[in-house]
């Protein structure tokens, strides 16, 4: 099996992607919005979407680092 502290930035690793992926797709919904607040807001919650799946991308970097 894995160590913990590997375990741990797996499971990391995974949520971060998890939660990438929904940001990207609700910004994304939120900017075909008529509203021009919401599709700014989408376009930042799209942006934080892609943050989320560099930091999981480090993570795997760094998970694959300890092994």
């Amino acid at each position: 099996g894995y160590p913990a502290r590997q375990k741990e930035n797996i499971m990391g690793e995974l949520l971060d992607r998890l939660k990438g992926n929904v940001n990207e797709a609700v910004g994304k919904a939120k900017r075909k919005s008529s509203d021009p607040e919401v599709r700014a807001k989408g376009a930042m919650q799209e942006i934080k979407g892609k943050a989320q799946q560099v930091k999981a991308s480090l993570k795997a970097e760094l998970t694959n680092d300890i092994k």
